[in-house]
């Protein structure tokens, strides 16, 4: 008999190809919520596959007593009650490490937007205003000191590439790492950075760490990057900071909420630049973490051996 699995997005079309090709699966969708639950009614739903919008709680899980696997094609699993779903014994799978390069090269290019006012270099230029060069401001970022919180895989990219660019390094991170940079206390760190980039996963002891207090021991021409999750930041305190200018510009692909109200204070500084978290969604990441994802999630299903490490609660389901 075949396996059912509901898609609560869309999927890139390789990874798509995948899954209608399969003899041995049946595809349905439940991309909103009548339609997930009218697809899902009387229906034994083997695994679940969603992005980063798709939610699966408690209460959908309680709705499909033989869910065997929830995949993500992504890295994060805000959107995964994995907890859960660990005690139902159903196997969280995701993509690690599949975005690194791509969310370290989104970094380092907002990065130089902000501090070359490279957007309202441009803008200038697009509106007319090329006289008006002579009011351009903007700085290199060769000889400044990035600060990086979290040195996983995407931080390390970052201060290689950073590094490389004639940055200097400094770091905090969870432990110490076996590189060549600096690793010093969160409090050095924020004192002592021109600009500073987080890659920290979002817990209950990263949320808003990044909060007034954080922002006070900032140098007030500080740049701060965020292409981790929202969270971390704590909003209001920052746009306090912008608009006291206590900090030199703000540049982010996540916020708290997502998309953003209309009246998001952050959205109206001059020196905020913003996109629509899309780090990931170039041709090539994306691909490759759908296609991925669906291929575990096939072989996870057909009691084959999937890629390692792609099961995320692998040592709490005694998998390891």
């Amino acid at each position: 008999m075949p396996k059912t699995i509901i898609l609560l997005e869309t999927v890139a079309k390789e990874a798509m190809q995948l899954l209608k090709e399969a003899p041995d699966m049946h595809i349905i969708t439940g991309f909103d919520e009548v339609s997930l639950q009218k697809n899902i009614a009387n229906t034994t739903i083997d695994a679940i596959i969603t992005r980063g919008k798709g939610q699966v709680r408690e209460k959908l899980l309680n709705q499909l007593p033989h869910l065997k696997v929830i995949s993500r094609c992504g890295v994060g699993l805000d959107n995964i009650d994995v907890a859960a779903a660990t005690k139902r014994g159903i196997k969280v799978v995701n993509a690690p490490n599949s975005n690194a390069n791509t969310i370290a090269e989104h970094t380092i290019s907002l990065l130089l937007l902000l501090q070359r006012n490279l957007y309202g270099a441009i803008t200038m230029v697009k509106e007319g205003r090329w006289n008006e060069r002579g009011t351009y401001v903007g700085d290199e970022i060769h000889g400044k000191t990035l600060g990086i919180l979290g040195l996983g895989n995407i931080g390390k990219k970052v201060a290689h590439i950073a590094n490389a660019m004639g940055m200097n390094i400094i770091y905090w991170s969870a432990q110490k790492e076996d590189v060549p940079y600096p690793f010093l206390s969160l409090e050095e760190v924020l004192k002592n950075s021109d600009a500073l980039s987080l890659h920290l996963p979002l817990t209950t002891k990263t949320e808003h760490l990044i909060n007034e207090k954080a922002l006070a021991k900032m140098k007030t021409t500080a740049l701060l990057i965020n292409t981790a999750r929202g969270k971390i930041i704590d909003q209001e305190a920052l746009s306090k900071a912008l608009a006291n200018k206590k900090i030199g510009g703000f540049a982010a692909d996540v916020l708290a909420v997502e998309p953003p109200e209309t009246n998001e204070s952050l959205l109206q500084y001059p020196n905020t630049l913003i996109t629509a978290h899309v780090g990931s969604l170039t041709t090539t990441t994306y691909t490759q973490m759908c296609v991925m994802t669906v291929e575990n999630t096939l072989k996870i299903l057909r009691r084959e051996a999937p890629a390692p490490n792609c099961i995320f609660n692998r040592n709490e389901l005694g998998l390891s």
